[in-house]
């Protein structure tokens, strides 16, 4: 399971990260999150070492959604080098979310 982000941790485990990272913006109440959570686990495995996966639950980290214009959840950001390179909103198959992302080889 990825690890959860708050305000305090986002700047060192996401802005600061050497790895690109995705930040899955999520709530506890929200089913398709739930459907999407596992397929992410799996994309952080795959790609160990190349990139890591967090979560921000968006009811406890209002700011952080608030920054990012998160309006829909799921939502899956993907941070390269401190800013946000790309996003896929809603819960989709692994490829789709892979391909939205850049992932796809």
């Amino acid at each position: 399971m990825a690890p959860a982000v708050t305000e305090t941790t986002f700047e060192q485990e996401v802005i600061q990260s050497e790895t690109p990272v995705i930040v899955d913006f999520w709530a506890e109440w929200c089913g398709p999150c739930h459907a999407v959570s596992p397929l992410l686990d799996r994309i952080a495995e795959e790609r160990s070492g190349e990139l890591k996966v967090v979560k921000v639950n968006i009811d406890e980290e209002r700011g952080l959604a608030d920054r990012y214009g998160i309006a829909s959840i799921p939502t899956m950001i993907l941070f390269k080098g401190g800013e946000p390179s790309a996003a896929v909103i809603g819960a989709q198959p692994k490829g789709a979310i892979e391909r939205s992302l850049g992932l796809a080889s």
